[in-house]
């Protein structure tokens, strides 16, 4: 199976990997002809998920989103870090799987 090599990879390579398949199949024949795929694909997952934590952390400091918000009202801090969680994942897919 081509696709064996991504099995082991997380949630944000394997979608830089089906982003790639679908627009630059090209690119994925070379780099498989050079062994460099999966090592590739490690390195935006672990990219992203780096890039991720980060920005929660700032995101959530900036907002003053607090455990004892988290306490006193849950639902508002459910709220706001859906709300965070989707913007990161915007600015992952824009800089890091969609290019």
């Amino acid at each position: 199976m081509k696709d064996e090599c991504v099995r082991n990879i997380g949630v944000w390579g394997q979608r830089h990997y089906a982003y790639l398949k679908k627009h630059s199949p090209t690119v994925i024949n070379v780099m498989r002809m050079k062994g460099t795929l999966e090592q590739y694909l490690r390195d935006i997952d672990q990219d992203a998920q780096e890039m991720s934590e980060l920005l929660m952390k700032q995101y959530t400091e900036i907002e003053g989103i607090t455990e004892q918000l988290k306490a006193e009202n849950q639902m508002d801090w459910v709220c706001k870090m859906n709300n965070i969680r989707d913007r990161i994942n915007e600015i992952i897919y824009k800089e890091l799987i969609y290019v």
